[in-house]
């Protein structure tokens, strides 16, 4: 073989490594456009099926199958999901009052459904933003329910609530016991089996019950009603 046909024969030779080279680099880049269609198309499929962040009840639907949405800047609502598990209770405390309230106080609070029951919780955050109603700033004060509650409370009912800013221990009487004459205050008490006027010193009083600070001690027997006079004699 001749040295120019050996020449032209290794210049076949690279031509054939280049454009093998060539081959592989526009196979490689094929290969990368597919796989970037493919993530694409992965990504897109995602966006047909909507997973909840959280389990929970359906509470609404908003969109029906075959509805047509149109994603812009506010997402579309699909249906409402309540987690009847992390139900709270939202109160509105004055913004005189709000100073009191801590973080895991204490809490009572009844609906109108179940008047004649209490139920508990505690005081588990305070919104720092304030809220006008009817020129008064409030805050929000979130209440974690205690359980049992499940079946029985429900979303948005009206809930009075009593937040327990502290506690003690004290002797406290039916407010209709207490009798007032001449600015001073006294309640009927059972002396051997007989009725006497007693001075108390009355203290906190919330509806139905007085707080006695002085004039009576635990375990005394008081009356609700006046005696009947005897033997018609008043």
């Amino acid at each position: 073989m001749s040295e120019a046909q050996l020449g032209a024969a290794r210049q076949a030779l690279e031509l054939v490594r280049v454009q093998h080279t060539e081959n592989i680099k526009q196979a490689q880049a094929e290969r990368d456009r597919d796989q970037s269609a493919l993530a694409h198309a992965e990504v897109q499929l995602s966006y047909a099926v909507i997973t909840a962040p959280i389990s929970g009840v359906i509470a609404s639907v908003s969109t029906q199958e075959g509805e047509t949405v149109a994603a812009g800047l506010n997402a579309p609502t699909f249906v409402a999901i309540i987690d009847l598990a992390r139900r709270q209770v939202e109160a509105y405390v004055d913004e005189v009052d709000i100073g009191k309230i801590k973080v895991g106080q204490h809490v009572l609070f009844t609906v109108d459904a179940f008047p004649a029951d209490d139920f508990k919780g505690q005081v588990a955050a305070i919104y720092p933003k304030a809220t006008i109603q009817d020129n008064v700033v409030k805050y929000v004060v979130a209440v974690e329910i205690a359980p049992p509650y499940e079946g029985r409370l429900r979303p948005e009912m009206t809930t009075s609530v009593s937040i327990q800013l502290q506690s003690r221990q004290i002797l406290a009487i039916p407010s209709s016991a207490v009798r007032r004459e001449g600015g001073k205050h006294f309640v009927q008490v059972l002396v051997n089996g007989k009725p006497g006027l007693r001075e108390v010193r009355l203290g906190w009083k919330d509806g139905a019950w007085t707080e006695v600070a002085e004039g009576l001690t635990e375990g005394q027997q008081i009356l609700l009603d006046r005696p009947e006079p005897e033997n018609g004699k008043q």
